[in-house]
């Protein structure tokens, strides 16, 4: 480096440094794995790690779909990233990450895609020239410098598995869902291979498991139905093997669902976003790992695909609604997982993408649409990641979206320079003041949904034989218990609440009435399966729609009476039940908060389908 460039570096590293929280030096101080408490994202020492992060693309790729991959003019705004981080033949890697530094980031989400994991291809010189020391080196040997370079200097990593070809990505191009151009058994093979490669770095802190999973030409990802377009089972199955075959320190991050049905005036279509969470949720064989992810723009709408010309409706677009509507909209699309708490689906919620236009949108509504969107995340204490953070420019013109610009030269413009419009409402953003400190442990509340398989949540019973062959089994993770069950719909509700002591590895499988002792009939005339005393219910099996066997579990419980909690006719939940609604139109019954689940009762009288009509329950 030349010691004019030197100067020029050192210059920019200081200038923006006035804009930047007084926390931010510090951060490198962190003790990770991450983890979750609630709605919050804590470190290892228990204290809320806020994600004030970005994303830094084109590992995942910028090339258009057509042409040359070689002309620049093909890839997404003229950037080339030649298949590995945007930026690095423009500045060196230690300059573009002291620029997250400044800018207040501590976080980033870097994607890939499954095509990179495999590219054999050594990167262009053209594309490492200002990092000499990458050439001849893989796009994954590049990832692997610049994960590694990043967690150096006290950044948090969140892997993201952005397409599944090395190209840019929304549209139908192939990367609508994970398994759109190749299996899903393989996306799980990567994502295992990627799991183990960063496993012994603590500060590689999350797995964001695959991007804008949308529609193709003919078919709509779906939330549960249990085929192979669906979200909900593909996510919750690769999230149980990366914890349990890979890193149990990482988060697992899910995405809603980004688009559904045909753009056209007429025909349904929406973005679902997470939605579907409330009726459906997903329980971890760890908890305190899930996190979920939602991504906001002002040119797309609750039921605008975003684009224009071909796919556009006369839907509104974000910008075009009102900050009222626009709080509305964003609570029920995603915020209202984080900001319920004691719910099946309280959880964490990143918002891991949301940008704008910079120095070139003179739109208003689009800088109103981003002045209230960043209102919003601050009034909600949202953990962030911006897209993007990095980008080209040439005298000062270019994209404009990206928060930091390199010319062809070498010369930096960033956020701060002071002729971004964004600038003000930047440092708003990451200089707010949000929950710090200690955050206490809270009761988890988790669904069991064994709609079409066995819905094992937990280490344990995934270790042991299987306790009723042939029967869809659903089971609490370790340290839970029952606490609800539905009528119809083989739902099931887990809890921690009140049970201090867990859950110790002794279990039974109770398939007939050998523990309902004489003259303690507490389901008269149904059949009764109970649990011996000083175990709690952890699991039950279904075959079908009827009850097959319980599931149950040694714990420091007490065994001295109990109620029955019928629900055959109706809820029977009490008067402000905790954890949600479980199982939507179905009837539901649920143990208090200090009682646990120790019997279900079923009848095998005609018209009744021998499912759950009540709950046993003991008091903790």
């Amino acid at each position: 480096m030349s010691f004019l460039r030197a100067a020029l570096v050192a210059v920019l590293l200081l200038v923006p440094l006035t804009s930047v929280p007084a926390r931010a030096a510090d951060e490198a101080d962190w003790t990770g794995p991450l983890s979750t408490r609630g709605r919050w994202i804590v470190d290892a020492d228990g204290d809320r790690f806020k994600l004030r992060s970005g994303n830094w693309h084109g590992a995942s790729g910028t090339w258009n779909g057509s042409g040359s991959t070689e002309d620049d003019a093909n890839h997404h705004a003229g950037e080339n990233s030649g298949r590995i981080p945007l930026g690095l033949d423009r500045a060196p890697m230690d300059e573009i990450i002291a620029g997250f530094r400044e800018i207040g980031i501590n976080s980033i989400r870097l994607p890939f895609s499954n095509e990179m994991i495999r590219d054999s291809r050594p990167v262009t010189d053209d594309a490492v020239a200002a990092n000499p020391s990458l050439r001849g080196k893989t796009p994954l040997q590049v990832y692997d410098v610049v994960v590694r370079e990043l967690t150096a200097a006290g950044l948090a990593v969140i892997l993201n598995n952005h397409t599944n070809t090395t190209r840019w990505c929304c549209g139908v191009d192939g990367n609508e869902r994970w398994n759109a151009s190749q299996s899903t058994a393989a996306w799980e093979t990567d994502w295992l291979f990627m799991a183990n490669r960063y496993k012994d770095n603590k500060r590689v802190v999350g797995a964001d498991l695959y991007n804008e999973v949308r529609r193709n030409i003919w078919d709509d990802p779906n939330w549960g139905w249990g085929n192979d377009h669906d979200w909900f089972a593909a996510s919750q199955r690769v999230a149980d093997r990366l914890l349990l075959e890979a890193n149990p320190d990482l988060l697992i991050i899910v995405e809603g669902i980004n688009w559904t049905g045909i753009p056209i005036d007429g025909f349904a279509h929406e973005r679902p976003t997470l939605e579907p969470v409330r009726r459906l949720s997903h329980t971890l064989v760890d908890s305190g790992k899930l996190v979920y992810s939602a991504h906001f723009y002002d040119y797309t709408g609750p039921n605008h695909s975003g684009a224009t010309g071909t796919g556009e409706t006369t839907d509104p677009r974000y910008r075009d609604l009102s900050p009222s509507e626009l709080i509305s909209v964003l609570n029920r699309q995603a915020f209202y997982v984080a900001s319920e708490p004691d719910q099946h689906f309280t959880a964490p919620v990143w918002i891991s993408e949301f940008g704008v236009g910079g120095r070139e949108e003179t739109g208003a509504r689009q800088r109103a649409w981003f002045e209230n969107f960043v209102d919003h995340l601050i009034r909600m204490d949202a953990d962030f990641a911006y897209w993007p953070l990095v980008g080209w420019h040439e005298g000062r013109t270019g994209n404009g979206w990206a928060l930091l610009h390199w010319d062809a030269a070498g010369n930096r413009m960033g956020v701060h320079d002071g002729d971004d419009w964004r600038s003000a409402a930047w440092t708003r953003l990451t200089s707010a003041q949000g929950r710090t400190g200690q955050v206490a442990p809270v009761a988890d509340w988790s669904m069991l949904s064994p709609d079409h398989g066995d819905f094992i949540a937990s280490r344990r019973m995934r270790a042991r034989p299987d306790w009723d062959p042939g029967a869809r089994k659903a089971v609490c993770p370790d340290g839970q218990r029952l606490s609800g069950l539905s009528h119809t719909g083989n739902r099931g509700l887990c809890s921690d609440v009140g049970l201090s002591s867990g859950t110790t590895g002794a279990y039974e499988v109770v398939v007939d009435e050998r523990h309902v002792r004489p003259g303690q009939d507490w389901a008269s005339g149904y059949t009764k399966l109970q649990c011996p005393d000083g175990f709690v219910l952890t699991g039950y099996s279904v075959r079908g729609a009827a009850v097959s066997a319980a599931l149950c579990s040694a714990a420091l419980v007490g065994a001295t009476g109990g109620r029955t909690v019928w629900f055959d006719r109706g809820d029977n939940r009490g008067a402000s039940p905790k954890g949600g609604d479980f199982a939507y139109g179905h009837y539901k019954g649920q143990c208090a908060d200090d009682e646990y689940a120790a019997g279900i009762a079923y009848t095998g009288r005609v018209g009744s389908g021998r499912t759950p009509d009540a709950l046993y329950c003991r008091r903790v």
